[in-house]
């Protein structure tokens, strides 16, 4: 009698290796031996009819039972001890593993220069808070908050009728005066005439020359008020003194403004007028990077000295320029900084007052240095590593110095060779030691990120 069931090998033939091979002979070896031996036990008549035919056949039962579940699990742990032990050698049998891909890159060379970045803020060139010059009533208006106003274009007008009164008396002084000049000199003129013919006294010449002078000061006085009282006219109609944005009106259509071109009494603020092309960019300077730039600026004059890249808030890359003319002559001792300005060109009228923008101060004229990636970089605690692959293919940490943003990619000052293959791609993969499956890859430089190259 034969077993009509066998276990499934198969599982053991998907792993062809020679330590298997064995293991699964070894294994069909003794399930045939286990088998039959239990086949002889069922089907030897003379130890069947060794039990007695009036016992129970319970315990018989319950003896077979036993003694197969014990076969059973000898079965299993020999199956167990074959498929999962070690073989007989004594080697473990392990799955072949595969390296993990990863994509490697030389650093790329370019000659860049040394920026340094700062916080700045704009501000107008020109700010100027409008005020009356004369008091009255505010009668017109001529534009609307925040609007573009050109230097002469006329803004508030103050009633000028009480001024031109002012005027016209001024004129009818004149007159007079004129007048009086005109007696003067015909008495005094009479006068000369009779002290030559010993008619009259020489005091009487003299008080007719006084009289003349006096009435030739009273014409020159009579003249000052007329041009008094024009000016305090022309006060009347405020006008831009610049081309710039004005701010909030301050007053409205019939209030009553007070003015005094003297500013002996307080005057009434109108509005507020400031430019907006070009306009001041301020930033402070740390005292380190002023002594840089201060060297450099006196080894290499021209553009390096003057050129700035501006940014603003919102943006990625610094497509705006502006030309650095102003250092201040003391550091602050509170801050260890000294204050700069840049001028920045405002031709759309894009910028305004008050923004903050990021911009970069060349400091250091161009040097050669290797580019990476940014997320090339791995940071480890206080040092920044880069992975790269040797000859046999394992992954080496290499220490590496870095810089700012270049194109799109980090500056590597220090700490690498033209020859080192870093992995720029598959960091996730790369351990320390373990071998790699390296293969080529690419840097661009993106010169559109770095605002004009």
């Amino acid at each position: 009698m034969t077993s009509a069931w066998h276990p499934d090998f198969d599982i053991l033939e998907e792993r062809p290796t020679p330590g298997l091979r064995d293991a699964r002979i070894e294994f069909q070896t003794a399930w045939q031996g286990l088998m039959d031996s239990l086949m002889d036990q069922i089907t030897d008549r003379s130890k069947l009819e060794r039990q007695p035919l009036d016992q129970p056949a319970r315990p018989r039962r319950r003896r077979w039972r036993t003694a197969a579940v014990g076969a059973v699990a000898v079965i299993g742990v020999i199956a167990a001890y074959l498929v999962f032990g070690p073989h007989k050698e004594g080697q473990a049998v392990a799955m072949p593993t595969l390296a993990p891909p990863v994509t490697v890159s030389q650093p790329l060379q370019r000659e860049v220069d040394t920026r340094v970045g700062f916080l700045g803020q704009f501000s107008a060139i020109d700010r100027v808070e409008l005020r009356a010059q004369v008091g009255g009533t505010l009668t017109e208006i001529h534009f609307k908050d925040g609007q573009i106003v050109h230097k002469g274009d006329l803004l508030f007008v103050i009633d000028p009728r009480p001024y031109e009164i002012k005027l016209e008396q001024a004129k009818a002084a004149l007159q007079t005066a004129t007048a009086r000049v005109e007696l003067a000199n015909a008495q005094l003129a009479r006068s000369q005439s009779l002290r030559r013919n010993e008619f009259a006294s020489q005091e009487m010449v003299d008080q007719r020359t006084s009289d003349r002078d006096t009435s030739q000061a009273t014409v020159e006085d009579a003249k000052a008020r007329i041009r008094d009282a024009e000016l305090d006219l022309e006060y009347c109609r405020v006008r831009a003194p610049f081309t710039g944005r004005i701010g909030a009106r301050q007053v409205s259509s019939g209030s009553l403004v007070a003015g005094s071109r003297a500013a002996t009494s307080p005057t009434t603020l109108l509005a507020t007028l400031v430019s907006l092309d070009p306009l001041y960019l301020d930033f402070d300077m740390s005292e380190s990077d002023f002594l840089t730039f201060s060297r450099e600026r006196a080894r290499v004059s021209g553009p390096l000295a003057n050129k700035v890249m501006i940014g603003l808030s919102d943006e990625n890359d610094f497509s705006r320029e502006g030309t650095l003319d102003f250092i201040d002559n003391a550091l602050d001792r509170s801050s260890g900084t000294i204050h700069a300005r840049a001028t920045v060109p405002n031709p759309d009228l894009f910028l305004a007052p008050g923004q903050f923008a990021r911009l970069r101060v060349a400091i250091a004229p161009p040097v050669p240095v290797y580019l990476l990636p940014d997320a090339a970089v791995v940071l480890d605690q206080s040092q920044r590593l880069v992975m790269t692959v040797a000859g046999d293919a394992t992954v080496k940490p290499k220490i590496v110095t870095t810089g700012d943003l270049r194109g799109g990619l980090r500056v590597i000052k220090s700490g690498l060779e033209p020859t080192d293959r870093v992995i720029i791609d598959g960091l996730v993969r790369a351990i320390p030691g373990a071998k790699v499956a390296p293969q080529d890859g690419a840097i661009h430089y993106d010169a559109t990120a770095d605002g004009r190259g």
